[in-house]
C-alpha cells in the first residue's frame, strides 16, 4: 500500500471516528487544563485520534495509548522517526508518520498527555 493511500485512510477513520469522541469516557482530573494543556489537547484531537484513541490513555485501532509518554520520546518519534536510547516501541508497525512540523508543540501536546496522570 502506497503511503497517500495509507494517509488517506488514516484520515477516513479519524474523520469516521468523530462521531465517537463524545462516547469516549474522560479519564482527566476534575481540575482545569492549564493553558499549556488546553493547546496541546487542541494538537492531540487535531493530530493524533486518526490513529490513537480520543482519549490518550487508551490504545487506539493503530496507534498505543500516550499517557506516560516521555517529552523525549514524542520529539524522538514526531521529528526524527526514532526511539530515545534504550527505549522498547509498544508496537513495531513502523506506520507512524513524522511529524515534524509540531516540533514547537511538543511541549503543550506533553503537558496535555500528563494532565491524565
Amino acid at each position: 500500500m502506497n503511503l497517500k493511500l495509507l494517509i488517506k485512510n488514516f484520515i477516513l477513520v479519524g474523520v469516521l471516528s468523530l462521531p465517537l469522541i463524545s462516547c469516549q469516557k474522560e479519564t482527566t482530573s476534575k481540575a482545569p487544563l492549564s493553558k499549556i494543556a488546553s493547546r496541546g489537547k487542541g494538537i492531540y484531537l487535531s493530530n493524533c485520534i486518526v490513529c490513537h484513541n480520543p482519549n490518550p490513555a487508551m490504545d487506539g485501532s493503530i496507534g498505543p495509548a500516550l499517557v506516560g509518554s516521555s517529552l523525549e520520546l514524542l520529539e524522538a518519534k514526531l521529528v526524527h522517526q526514532t526511539y530515545p536510547t534504550g527505549y522498547k516501541p509498544k508496537r513495531t508497525s513502523g506506520s507512524m508518520p513524522e511529524f515534524s512540523q509540531l516540533k514547537a508543540d511538543i511541549p503543550a501536546l506533553h503537558a496535555y498527555l500528563e494532565s491524565f496522570k
